[in-house]
């Protein structure tokens, strides 16, 4: 409970009457959604202190934060696809999150297709913020890993997730896609680094938007923090962490963003690509696995793993994902690259970055029961044959789930990118028994309509393995310092290898929505005060006082944005405290 006198009770109350915040409460159903890791091939062919924060430092008692931000993040019903809502130039719209892509992207008001049959940015409403590119006519085109993509054009608009906002962001319009969104999502905000951006590949001055922010100065420190669950969603922070869910920075284990080499003659440099680090190995109830990477010279034998908020799955390579299965009893290949174990195995599993181990119970790694065989359960990671760009592990939501992610940009000339993960799991607590599993796996409705083959399916004992894709005469090297592509060097280096200082790192706390009071008068009587914030409706795809019949909408719940009252009374109350 909070202790206040009243005239800072009032203050906070008119803001907890007109909190700028989102309240989503998705429906939970169960469906796979299709990764959404994006292709290489397609890299190298070609502010003042604003009201919310300030109330957000009187209410949590942190100092408020000038250039951070934190946004909820909503688990769509497909309980695959996490999403924010954002603000481009005048319209909200719901982004799916991915951070094994660099582009942002919406579906726009000329497709046609079925699969934009969701509120979509409106061209015809002519936003006072909208630039056009090249007359429209620099083309955009995005493909994923499931042979679905879009296509449109590039052009510019205000970005804004809560107090952040980047004016002329460059972003792609999508004219046509196969893309299917759940729950009225309208694209993707790609949170990769500016070389995966096919969109900074056609246009000029076209760097993503975290990348703009960090480059720009415009954070705290240039992060992102990223928590998900399995039933409510969880948080989006830029510039600093979530420090209601990171209690004890110290515990954060980081490790340094591998750099890749050029594709062919793009340049005579390694630089950024993607979110990738060395797994060091992985174990299963304890007994140690050493991974074997498919490309042991060009990697320098480290395994790689990508963190890959997009995809709703892990997989691993075959020479890694067998031998982990080995050690599970009663496991099997059921199809190409997929095993099954029993439903009451009491098996914990682990992923080994840094030197410490990240474990995930049965609940974690399960996808569900076989309808024609109830008794065994498909499971997490599935193999894949050899990807040519060397990585050969994608950790998705099931492994971020166990953790607090965090995304480090790095900084010019002294930081390398770096990740960071804060364990939401004791790595020595016991594990979950076969009645627990039983139960989680009937609230969740997992079961997965197939059959299994009544015969074991071998395993297979080599792959063609592609041509490594990068130029190999250019060195690659883990913890490489580079001059440009990263954050403006202005900021001072809290994650350096020397000077390691992560307990530093700013921290933001989200604005409750509950507030809880006791209020003391002069004569000494309390009085206990409950107090919920406010919401209004807004239209997804339409902007405000824009005629809903324009475009394809949908009513949300939002916040309302009634400052003034609460701001001059907070101003007061800050100053006499």
């Amino acid at each position: 409970m909070l202790r206040l006198p009243l005239f800072l009770f009032l203050s906070v109350l008119a803001f907890l009457d007109g909190s700028y915040a989102v309240a989503e409460t998705p429906a939970i159903s169960g469906r796979w959604r299709p990764d959404m890791r994006k292709r290489l091939q397609s890299i190298g062919s070609s502010a003042g202190l604003q009201p919310r924060q300030f109330l957000e430092g009187i209410v949590t008692g942190m100092a408020p934060m000038s250039n951070s931000s934190i946004v909820p993040v909503a688990l769509a019903s497909d309980r695959q696809t996490y999403y924010v809502l954002a603000g481009v130039g005048n319209v909200s719209l719901r982004l799916a999150l991915d951070t094994a892509s660099a582009d942002l992207w919406l579906v726009s008001s000329q497709c046609t297709s079925s699969a934009c049959n969701v509120p979509k940015y409106p061209l015809t409403f002519e936003s006072p913020t909208f630039v056009s590119v090249n007359s429209n006519a620099t083309a955009f085109n995005v493909s994923y890993a499931d042979s679905t993509g879009a296509k449109g054009f590039v052009a510019r608009e205000s970005v804004s997730l809560a107090n952040l906002t980047v004016a002329n962001q460059a972003f792609g319009l999508a004219t046509s896609s196969d893309v299917q969104f759940p729950d009225q999502v309208s694209g993707v905000l790609g949170l990769g680094f500016p070389r995966l951006s096919a969109i900074a590949n056609n246009a000029v001055n076209a760097t993503p938007f975290f990348a703009t922010m960090a480059q720009n100065g415009q954070l705290d420190y240039p992060l992102f923090g990223l928590s998900l669950t399995r039933d409510s969603g969880g948080s989006l922070s830029f510039g600093a962490i979530d420090g209601s869910v990171v209690t004890n920075r110290s515990l954060i284990e980081w490790s340094e963003v591998v750099p890749f080499a050029p594709f062919g003659a793009e340049s005579n440099t390694s630089s950024y690509l993607q979110w990738a680090v060395v797994l060091e190995g992985v174990s299963v109830n304890g007994t140690a696995i050493t991974p074997q990477p498919t490309y042991p010279v060009q990697t320098l034998n480290s395994s790689l793993a990508l963190i890959d908020a997009g995809t709703a799955g892990i997989f691993g390579p075959f020479q890694d994902v067998s031998r982990i299965f080995s050690l599970i009893s009663g496991a099997r290949l059921v199809d190409a690259g997929q095993w099954v174990v029993p439903c009451d195995t009491e098996e914990t599993m682990s992923f080994n970055f840094g030197g410490r181990e990240f474990v995930m119970q049965p609940t974690d790694f399960l996808i569900g029961p076989a309808s024609g065989n109830p008794n065994l359960c498909l499971s997490w990671p599935r193999a894949l044959p050899p990807s040519s760009d060397g990585i050969d592990w994608q950790l998705g939501s099931p492994f971020l789930r166990t953790v607090y992610s965090i995304y480090s940009f790095g900084i010019d000339t002294k930081e390398p990118p770096m990740i960071g993960f804060y364990p939401l799991i004791n790595s020595t607590a016991s594990p979950e028994s076969a009645a627990s599993v039983s139960a989680f796996l009937a609230s969740y409705s997992a079961t997965v309509a197939t059959t299994l083959p009544n015969f074991v399916l071998p395993t297979p004992s080599s792959f063609s393995t592609p041509a490594y894709t990068f130029n190999t005469s250019v060195p690659a090297t883990r913890g490489e310092i580079v001059r440009t592509g990263l954050a403006t060097s202005t900021y001072s280096a809290l994650l350096g290898a020397k000077h390691m200082n992560a307990t530093a790192l700013p921290t933001i706390t989200p604005s409750p929505t509950v507030v809880t009071f006791i209020l003391t008068d002069t004569s000494g009587h309390t009085v206990t005060s409950v107090s919920t914030a406010s919401t209004a409706s807004i239209t997804l795809g339409v902007p405000a006082g824009w005629k809903a019949s324009a475009a394809s909408s949908v009513r949300v719940s939002r916040a309302s944005a009634s400052w003034g009252f609460a701001v001059a009374l907070c101003a007061f109350a800050w100053g006499a405290l």
